[in-house]
């Protein structure tokens, strides 16, 4: 055969081998992609909507501009669905679930006929799962954020949802405020679609997969709701088929050095705890193994430099103001492995250099 992934784009040797291809090709006909369509290389885009997940819901958004990404870039776009967690509806935990999506997203990836893969997702579990099951899969791959929400406003104070939920109904329990201005409350601490607005674990993971190279540059920090939020998406969406031609693998971006990159910066953040033992797992799967020791090293050398919740006063659209992850790297450039390279296959210094 003359092409193995996609959905073929020629037949030569009239074998089984080819008659599988014209069996998928005639499938694929029957979805109304015409045979001009069928001859590009085919970008997979796995999303995660769901109706419990409002980090999600600007998804058909990011899915039509990934696709118009990659059809200005020449390929055929290809959504599919995996499942999404939805971090305040899952009962008892989303942990539970976490690597069960990486499977979907590994397994999907793996059966379905694509030549590179975009990942959307956003909430704690999602981008780490997603990770996962990229570099176990090994196909080219970028991730895509849902981005974080904009904060809201009571009382001359803005207000974003996890901390300052726990801070006023601490006040509630305590009798500092009353039921009516609880369920004001309530109504102004997650006025937008995204991510949490503070550094919690979905921001953290936003971050890490930036650092990891896995993300294109200066997104992880865009708010959900902005305009850069779905441009960033339709780049990551070309980028996706520049790989197709010049292949960066996942196990070429996520190594040792990547990894303990991004150790150094969830210190820097003051990001979440839990981005430990995500981080942990994604780099298991590229084979790499996580010191304990080296860990400790690395905390004790980094200075915390954002600040943001709930370590600081601030939040994500502020960082993003600030100049988000690349502000923290040049920063830190010193203490960093600066011939990593990320999915467009640029080195550290290269990036940190512009």
């Amino acid at each position: 055969m003359s092409q193995k992934h996609g959905f073929g784009r020629g037949l030569t040797n009239y074998g089984d081998a080819d008659f599988a291809l014209y069996l998928r090709r005639s499938f694929a006909r029957s979805m109304g992609i015409s045979n001009e369509l069928l001859g590009k290389p085919v970008v997979g885009i796995a999303m995660t909507p769901s109706g419990f997940n409002n980090c999600h819901r600007t998804m058909p958004e990011l899915v039509e501009a990934v696709s118009r990404g990659i059809l200005a870039a020449g390929a055929l776009p290809r959504p599919f669905p995996t499942i999404s967690l939805g971090e305040v509806f899952l009962n008892p935990t989303s942990m539970m679930f976490r690597n069960l999506m990486a499977m979907d997203t590994e397994e999907m990836v793996r059966a379905q006929p694509m030549d590179a893969v975009v990942l959307i997702g956003g909430c704690d579990k999602t981008v780490p799962a997603q990770l996962m099951g990229a570099v176990s899969a090994n196909l080219p791959a970028i991730q895509v954020v849902t981005g974080p929400m904009t904060t809201g406003r009571h009382r001359g104070e803005r207000l974003g949802a996890c901390t300052d939920c726990r801070r006023f109904w601490g006040k509630f329990r305590g009798g500092e405020i009353d039921v009516d201005e609880i369920d004001l409350v309530e109504g102004r601490l997650s006025v937008t679609a995204g991510t949490c607005a503070v550094m919690g674990t979905a921001s953290t993971m936003a971050c890490i997969s930036e650092v990891l190279g896995m993300s294109l540059p200066g997104t992880a920090a865009i708010p959900a709701v902005h305009a850069a939020r779905l441009v960033a998406a339709e780049e990551a969406g070309k980028a996706a088929v520049a790989l197709i031609s010049r292949p960066v693998l996942p196990s070429q971006v996520v190594t040792e050095k990547s990894v303990e990159n991004s150790f150094r910066v969830l210190m820097a953040l003051g990001g979440s705890t839990n981005a430990i033992i995500h981080l942990t797992a994604v780099a298991g799967r590229a084979g790499v193994r996580v010191s304990m020791d080296r860990l400790n090293e690395i905390s004790d050398e980094t200075p915390v430099l954002v600040d943001l919740k709930p370590v600081g006063e601030g939040y994500m659209e502020d960082f993003y103001a600030a100049g988000g992850v690349g502000a923290v790297l040049r920063e830190l450039r010193h203490l960093l492995h600066l011939d990593t390279i990320n999915v467009e296959g640029r080195t550290l210094e290269e990036r940190l250099a512009e």
